[in-house]
């Protein structure tokens, strides 16, 4: 129960995070590049719960589960991206909460994290209809990056 319950704290700290930037562009009136998340992926045990939690606190609408993204069920997030919640796909797989940044340029972007000291956990994968993504590994935390 602490667990989900952290959980559901950190996804709504950033769903609210990415609300309220909604109205930006990528590019900050000086200049600097503003990350965006593209997709918040959530692997839980519960995936009913955890829903029910997001719809009730954010408004959320999820759908059927999707097969390209783990069986995720999925719901608009505010000024574009996806929240997706789903089982691990193994008994390896443990509970997460994996924001994907949106990026222009998906190998671009992870050879920058590698060079800065990321670990690749996956290599950039096309999911059709939904765009490239790549995982990777830093201060014991994982992070994804997606280029639609």
């Amino acid at each position: 129960m602490r667990c989900m319950l952290a959980v559901a704290i950190v996804a709504m700290s950033v769903l609210g995070w990415a609300s309220a930037k909604s109205g930006m562009d990528q590019q900050t009136s000086r200049g600097k590049y503003v990350m965006q998340i593209y997709y918040l992926e959530i692997v839980t045990n519960d995936v009913d719960s955890v829903c029910a939690v997001y719809a009730a606190a954010n408004g959320l609408q999820f759908g059927d589960p999707d097969a390209a993204l783990g069986n995720a069920r999925t719901a608009a997030l505010p000024g574009g991206g996806l929240v997706g919640v789903r089982e691990p796909m193994s008994e390896s797989e443990e509970p997460v909460v994996r924001p994907y940044w949106l990026v222009d340029d998906i190998e671009s972007a992870v050879a920058a994290a590698v060079d800065a000291g990321a670990q690749v956990a996956h290599p950039p994968m096309e999911i059709p209809g939904h765009g490239t993504f790549a995982i990777y590994i830093v201060g014991g935390v994982q992070h994804g990056l997606w280029q639609r």
